[in-house]
This record gives structure tokens, sequence and C-alpha cells, in this order.
């Protein structure tokens, strides 16, 4: 495709791999960064103007497959320091991040791949440590959060400063210079470098996780992890939250995008996953639960189901309004939203229609919750405002006379006198607390909130919930 939009001269354009497929740090939903490259110098630049060009001519190409259904989510973002085109492929479902002469990437992911062989905790624990980010959706350059390289030095440099080290200065494995021969040369010299150390990648990554907390409120005064010399440096990044140096160009923070909202946030998953940690190492949590907790749950999704999923898009815009290459795709229109009536999850017969404030217990599809019966105590009456409703496919019929074990107690001003007149007790009734037949067919107004109805405190509805109350209820 590269050649077909540019042509072919000398054997370029190239397409080549770097970040995390070179690195050997990928998981099944890594993103694949790739560049694309024109001139074989390392040493000349290609000015940003002709990166952004090129990849302008890029994404008109793929909005053409786009339409075609072959890829979806083409997105340029030129405003970035390093422009990047990013797309996803329909049958894989592979987000790729397609830059112009990335150089450096290519050089920076060749040297870190070198740099695991000095010893495999550091891959591993990279790897580790990538998954926990992601899980806590704390691995993102553009929602302001960790990137991915920021990550990978974070894990270095705790390696560095463990006692005994794990990893030498990355200075030490420069110093024949940045070709990746000659740190290739370097790394064999170092090898078994942290062969005295005997932690565990469980015991590193729960001391990373103290280590970042621990400095949390040292970022804002300069603190700065450098790899280059394996030790914390002061340095004044200006409008940086979190510094992480770059050991290629060490007027670089690796992690510049770290907003200053999004710190807090990633503080807090930080040490959400130290208590996590410390319940299970006193007994109070299971290994399986832990790892959840830590790294999310095994998802079942294949990277195709994936693609299918994001392939639905965004409802509110189908290509980039932000950027200055608005190129339209003809994208299938998404059907339309269903309307409800009535909200989800309730019936329309008038029974539903009780108030949301009264008790969850009281509510007609619930009432088979029955709390344990007390020893030695009566079984417990339907509640009031259903005693005697016609709901045969939710209430039994019951006994008419069921002793009442909360009756009702009059609090506040006094009814009407002529309330109880009309509304008398039946005769055959015995005194006492018994269950209210008389309610059943006393006006709205009889059971209003001036009553106290035991330890609900919430009062009974009237018999038909949707019928209006009357004066008599204040």
């Amino acid at each position: 495709m590269a050649k077909e939009t540019y042509g072919y001269n000398n054997g370029f354009p190239t397409v080549e791999p770097f970040g995390s497929f070179v690195m050997d740090m990928f998981t099944p939903k890594s993103d694949l960064d790739l560049s694309l490259n024109f001139i074989a110098d390392e040493t000349s630049s290609f000015p940003r103007e002709r990166k952004i060009s090129a990849l302008r001519k890029f994404a008109k190409v793929l909005y053409a497959h786009q339409r075609k259904g072959n890829v979806f989510g083409v997105l340029p973002i030129m405003r970035a320091r390093v422009p990047v085109l990013k797309v996803v492929d329909r049958g894989t479902g592979i987000e790729c991040d397609i830059s112009v002469e990335n150089k450096d990437g290519i050089s920076r992911s060749m040297m870190i791949n070198l740099m695991c062989l000095v010893d495999g905790r550091f891959r591993i624990l990279c790897f580790l440590t990538k998954v926990w980010a992601k899980a806590h959706r704390i691995n993102s350059s553009k929602d302001h959060t960790l990137s991915s390289l920021s990550i990978t030095l974070l894990v270095a440099f705790h390696l560095q400063t463990r006692d005994p080290p794990i990893l030498p200065p990355f200075s030490a494995l420069l110093r024949d210079g940045q070709q990746p021969i000659s740190v290739q040369k370097v790394v064999h010299e170092f090898r078994q470098f942290g062969r005295e150390n005997k932690e565990s990648l469980a015991e590193l990554f729960v001391s990373l996780l103290s280590k970042l907390s621990s400095v949390r409120s040292l970022w804002e005064l300069g603190l700065c992890a450098s790899t280059y010399e394996g030790s914390w440096i002061s340095k004044n990044w200006g409008f940086s939250n979190v510094g992480v140096e770059d050991f290629l160009d060490r007027s670089q923070n690796c992690a510049r995008a770290v907003g200053k909202l999004e710190l807090p946030q990633i503080y807090e998953c930080i040490d959400r996953s130290l208590d996590h940690l410390l319940s299970f190492r006193n007994g109070y949590m299971e290994g399986s639960d832990l790892k959840v907790l830590l790294f999310g749950p095994v998802s079942l999704h294949t990277r195709q189901e994936d693609a299918i999923l994001s392939g639905l898009g965004n409802p509110k815009r189908s290509f980039p309004y932000h950027d200055s290459l608005t190129v339209p795709s003809n994208n299938t229109p998404l059907p339309k939203k269903m309307r409800y009536t009535e909200p989800i999850g309730r019936p329309s017969w008038p029974e539903s229609q009780i108030l949301s404030s009264y008790p969850q217990s009281f509510v007609p599809g619930q009432l088979n919750y029955r709390a344990p019966p007390q020893p030695g105590s009566p079984p417990p009456p339907e509640p009031h405002h259903l005693a005697y409703h016609k709901l045969p496919s939710l209430l039994p019929r019951r006994s008419h006379h069921l002793p009442a074990r909360d009756p009702p107690v009059p609090v506040g001003p006094p009814k009407p006198a002529y309330w109880s007149d009309l509304h008398p007790p039946p005769p055959s009734t015995p005194p006492g607390p018994y269950m209210f037949d008389h309610l059943a067919h006393a006006p709205s107004a009889s059971v209003g909130p001036n009553l106290y109805y035991g330890s609900e405190r919430y009062p009974p509805l009237p018999a038909d919930p949707l019928a209006p109350r009357s004066y008599y209820q204040l």
C-alpha cells in the first residue's frame, strides 16, 4: 500500500515496526507501531512539514479502504509532537499507529530490547506492569495518563535502584554510542549483572508500587527518575506533573502527557492495589480474587470479536472534525436507538406504580422476600397497603385476622372525630392489635402520613395506587 501511494524508489519507502512489538512486551490487545521510512541515512533530517504531508496522503488512501469496509477508525493526529495516523484493521482488530521517519522510536525500541538481555526480570516486570496499568485504565497518553514508554522506564529505574541493583545505569550501556550494534556489544559484558539480587517478580512489583506511592508529593518539587544515571535527580520541567527522563534525549520528559487532574487518579489506583496486596498478605483475600483486582478479568473476546464491536463506531461523528484533515467516510449509517415509552424494567400494570420513596420490600415484584421469622413470633402480615388488593399473581389469600406485628400508633394532630365512628372494627373482632380489616375500606385519608407504621416509618398506599389523595391527607 505504501509503494502504491508514494511510488518505489531504490527500495523505499519501507515500513518498519517498533515499540512493544519489537521489545517483545506486547499483549493481545497492544497497538502496532509502524514507521514509514523514505531515506536510508539515519543522520539526515526529515522536516515536520514533509511528515505531515506524507501522512495526509496516506490518510486519503486509508479513507478509501474504510469506505470499502477493510479498515475503520482512521484518525490523523497532526498536532502531536510526533504526527501519527491511527487506523484499525477490521479483520484482525489490530490498531496501528503510523508515523513517518520515526528513527528515535526505532532506535529506542531496539536498545530496550537489548537491555532486556541483561536480566530476564526486566522484560517480564514491564509486561506485568503494563497489564496492571491497562486494567486500571492509566496506560494512555491521549487520556493524559502514563505512556507505555514511561512505564517501561519506570520499571527499568526501579531495577536500577534496588539493593543490590539488577540493571546498570543506561549511561554504562551507551558508553560506545547509541548505535544498536555498539549497544549489543556492551550488553554482553553486563549479562548476569543482577545475579546477586534474588528478589522475585512479585516482590519487585510490590516494591515498585510502594516506591511510586512514597514520592507522590515530590514530583511537583522537580523530582525526576533518570535511567541514564540510574538514580533520582532534580529537574525543572516547568509544566510536567511526573518526571521520567528520556535516556536518549535527556531534554525530553517521557511522562509529559500525565495531566494534573489525572495524577490523583493514577495514585488512587496505586493505593487501591497496595490495599489489595496487604489484604492478601494478611489472609483476607484469595489469590484468584487478587489476580482479578490487580490485572482484571480474563477477556473472552478475540481480536476479531473486538474488531466487530469497535467497528460500530461513534454515532456522534464518523471522522475527526477536530483535525485539519477532515475527509468524510461513507460508513453505513447506524440504526436508530430504541425508544421506550416507559422506564426499562417496570411493567405497565397499575400495581407497579408505587412511589419510589417506599421501601423496596414493599414493591409487588419483590414480595417473595421475607425476613427470617423470630422464634416464638407470629407470622408477619402482608404490607398494610396490599392486604386486600386483588393481586392473585403476586399475593396468596391469607387469613383476615392475623395479628399485626407493628400496629399503627397515632401521632401528630388527631383525626376528625367521625373517622372512627364511620369505620368501627367488625363486631366479631376481639379487642387487641389485630389485622386492620376495617382500614381496608377506609378512605385514603385515613392512612396518611400522620400514622406511625412500625419500624418502617412508611405509610401504606391507598387501595388504588393511582387514585388521587383526598383532602384529609396532610
